[in-house]
């Protein structure tokens, strides 16, 4: 199957020679990753976007006759192009199919959803994306997902057919997405006790193999953009009285399709439910202060920006120039600096995580019983012990433990 594609970009002068390139690069890694076959990089130079063509006509008319030469099936724009831009340029070559950045991003989701939540998201994305741009010229679209109404006769009757079935569907995953958040938030209620900690940052940081370095848990780690859509979550003992819940989540990649994060903020509410967040960066990166400001970006957008969070900067064992780490320690003052995949300053990440967990912990004395025995096991079992003193009736204990744990035990006691 012909899977040749031009990459097409604006170059707006908004961005340096270098940052454009770097945009231009993570559209060819993106490109790949769906599965295409990258035969030229584009671009020009332009003070705004054309409304009606994304580029200019000339440039376009130049695209389209290298395409023809070339024999390239495929054109994938950096940007989310409107319905009319891509009409447009399909109509001046009917052979070519026209992909935004975002039918791209979502091309890769519906190739990685695995689990039945991911793959409602990534339809439900699917589908509101497509609505507005129902055409013939969509057929790639149609394809994948397997088809959407009967083909027997065309034109305007045909496309509002489709409209309506598409609606009605998106209508239908919305209510299993209602259903699915429903038992989420049950399965949430039953770690209130927890102290939850999640991964974010940019696809491709590391932080799958992060994740892995601090749990031991076996988990998927690709040197692939997206390569799970999936929350991963692991309780993981930092050390002898203390557990945390860490929760890996999706990747955050530049220009993230707004439908896209709101048909996923079910499984980015691990962020938002979050106790501590760990935003993880490839220090190796040029565009390292960048995807930080993406991050943040994405967190303000699902009001998860209020939340305790730690940079921590990986991949240091790759970044070898002494002038780039001083700029990023001035940057982020406060980060920690790792080797995710060398487990190289894991033990004073888990530190730092303790000292967040130190302040939302509750320390509390308790008079006990020892006729309750239950209720003692208890209390040494879920909580650090910090002194025991015997007397003859009651065992005295000073312990501490998360504030939700804590007045869990107090309510427990009370009975």
């Amino acid at each position: 199957m012909n899977q040749k594609a031009f990459l097409v970009g604006a170059d707006l002068g908004n961005l340096s020679g270098a940052n454009f390139s770097d945009h231009m690069q993570e559209l060819e890694l993106l490109s790949k990753t769906a599965g295409y076959d990258i035969v030229k990089v584009l671009s020009q130079k332009v003070s705004k976007i054309n409304s009606s063509l994304y580029l200019g006509s000339g440039k376009v008319d130049e695209i389209l006759n290298l395409a023809k030469y070339h024999n390239v099936k495929y054109l994938i724009f950096d940007n989310e192009l409107t319905p009319a831009q891509s009409k447009n340029i399909n109509k001046k070559y009917k052979k070519i199919t026209v992909i935004d950045r975002a039918d791209l991003i979502l091309q890769i989701f519906m190739k990685h959803a695995k689990t039945r939540e991911s793959k409602v998201q990534v339809e439900l994305a699917q589908l509101q994306y497509l609505l507005p741009r129902l055409t013939r010229a969509w057929t790639h679209l149609e394809r994948q997902m397997g088809g959407i109404g009967s083909r027997a006769g065309a034109g305007e009757t045909q496309i509002e057919v489709d409209r309506r079935l598409l609606r009605d569907r998106i209508s239908k995953l919305r209510n299993e997405l209602t259903k699915i958040e429903k038992n989420r938030i049950t399965r949430t209620k039953k770690r209130v006790n927890s102290y939850k900690v999640a991964l974010v940052g940019y696809t491709n940081a590391g932080k799958s193999t992060l994740m892995k370095s601090i749990s031991g848990a076996d988990v998927l780690i690709k040197d692939q953009l997206f390569a799970t859509l999936d929350t991963t979550v692991r309780s993981v003992n930092l050390d002898k009285y203390n557990t945390i819940l860490l929760s890996d989540t999706v990747g955050f990649v530049r220009k993230l399709p707004h439908h896209l994060v709101a048909s996923f903020k079910s499984t980015l509410n691990e962020v938002v439910d979050a106790d501590l967040i760990l935003i993880v960066l490839d220090s190796s990166s040029d565009q390292v202060i960048e995807h930080y400001k993406v991050i943040k970006e994405v967190l303000n957008n699902l009001n998860a920006n209020t939340n305790d969070y730690i940079v921590v900067l990986n991949k240091i064992d790759q970044t070898e120039n002494h002038k780039k780490i001083q700029k990023l320690n001035f940057e982020f003052p406060n980060a920690i600096f790792i080797s995710a995949l060398n487990s190289l300053r894991i033990e004073e990440l888990k530190l730092k995580i303790v000292e967040f967990m130190e302040k939302n912990y509750k320390t509390v004395n308790l008079k006990l019983p020892y006729s309750n025995s239950k209720n003692i096991s208890l209390i040494q079992n879920s909580t650090f012990v910090i002194s025991r003193k015997y007397k003859d009736e009651y065992l005295h204990i000073k312990a501490k433990g998360p504030i939700g744990k804590i007045d869990s035990l107090l309510k427990l006691l009370s009975k």
